[in-house]
């Protein structure tokens, strides 16, 4: 399988956290939360964490403190089809591919519940076929471009399509959740909305070739409470623990020597890292038990610098900037982590 093609699409409201502070500030909630939750919270939106911007899908900040299910379950499904959509247009472009060429479509999102799923929006606003292949994965948090990208090789392999559309997007501002929980507002104050795509095929394009080499997962169900969504008085709560940056390290690098053994390559054979940013803790704790100088995370700390956490779309965006700035050629390592505790990786071969 050939990556042939990459897309992203954002909101168009940049908001940055010193906009999002006078925003809570401003709000109820500062009188809602206790002491001690209101210093987390000013003190997460004024520190450099790592994260400077994000886009949400809101016309104001003060919008975002409307946190009711109707208001939440309305926001996913203005924004969430209109994303997807974007981002698999862009994709498209980029792959000099045309909506007709598309076999299969793959949508994964955890930040709403749409029945029918996003796939038959998808369909409408690109005008793909009416019998191209439509799946809608749900459930795998931040860790779902991998599994997306995957469940694409595997039907390129069979020669079930030959051309396939792989969309994440995730409207976090519809999953705004708070109380005093530190991990809560945490989340609250680091996830951004956003989609990427990337057109999958049999052979590659005109342009620089990506092939899709091995992949290998690792889920772990006795860490499931370290990061999830729980259902509570009808909204989603993200959990989010400490263990967390110890987790992705730890499952990463697992997951990183797999394939690196079986294609016989050591970690220095990796050229270019496209990887998950949780936050800066985990990109710090990767660096440090991957053995990485922290300039090979450049892409992925861009990217979460200046659209903060966008849980599935993120690797798409880091993606997309190693590919505009002409990042050299050889083995690319692909990872994304997230709910279960699951984390994912591909080797890329990029020429």
């Amino acid at each position: 399988m050939f990556i042939c093609g990459i897309g992203t699409a954002t909101p168009p409201k940049r908001y940055t956290k010193a906009h999002c502070l006078e925003a809570f500030n401003d709000s109820e909630w500062l009188h809602r939360l206790d002491s001690r939750s209101r210093y987390i919270a000013q003190t997460v939106l004024q520190r450099d964490n790592g994260m400077e911007a994000r886009r949400l899908a809101v016309d104001e900040l003060r919008d975002v403190f409307r946190i009711d299910p109707d208001t939440l379950a309305s926001r996913f499904l203005t924004h969430a089809p209109r994303l997807a959509a974007e981002a698999g247009a862009n994709a498209l472009r980029n792959a000099d591919v045309g909506a007709q060429q598309i076999d299969a479509v793959i949508v994964s999102t955890c930040t709403g519940y749409l029945c029918p799923g996003l796939s038959g929006y998808v369909i409408e606003k690109l005008g793909l076929r009416r019998d191209a292949q439509a799946f809608d994965l749900v459930g795998q948090g931040c860790a779902a471009a991998l599994p997306n990208l995957s469940l694409g090789s595997a039907l390129i392999a069979a020669h079930a399509s030959k051309a396939v559309l792989s969309i994440c997007v995730e409207v976090s501002s519809a999953a705004m959740y708070l109380d005093d929980d530190p991990g809560v507002l945490i989340s609250a104050c680091l996830f951004g909305d956003g989609a990427g795509a990337a057109v999958l095929s049999q052979e590659p394009t005109a342009g620089r070739r990506i092939r899709w080499r091995d992949y290998a997962c690792s889920i772990e169900p006795k860490d499931r409470d370290a990061l999830k969504f729980e259902l509570r008085a009808g909204l989603l709560r993200n959990i989010l623990t400490r263990q967390v940056p110890a987790l992705a390290a730890e499952h990463g690098l697992r997951v990183l020597e797999q394939v690196l053994n079986g294609a016989g390559l050591q970690i220095n054979d990796v050229s270019t890292w496209i990887m998950h940013a949780g936050g800066r803790d985990v990109l710090q704790a990767i660096e440090q038990r991957f053995g990485l100088a922290p300039d090979k995370l450049r892409y992925s700390a861009a990217i979460l610098r200046e659209y903060g956490n966008l849980s599935s779309a993120f690797v798409y965006f880091v993606l997309e900037a190693a590919l505009a700035d002409q990042a050299p050629n050889g083995a690319w390592w692909l990872s994304s982590f997230g709910a279960g505790f699951s984390c994912h990786g591909a080797l890329l071969e990029v020429g």
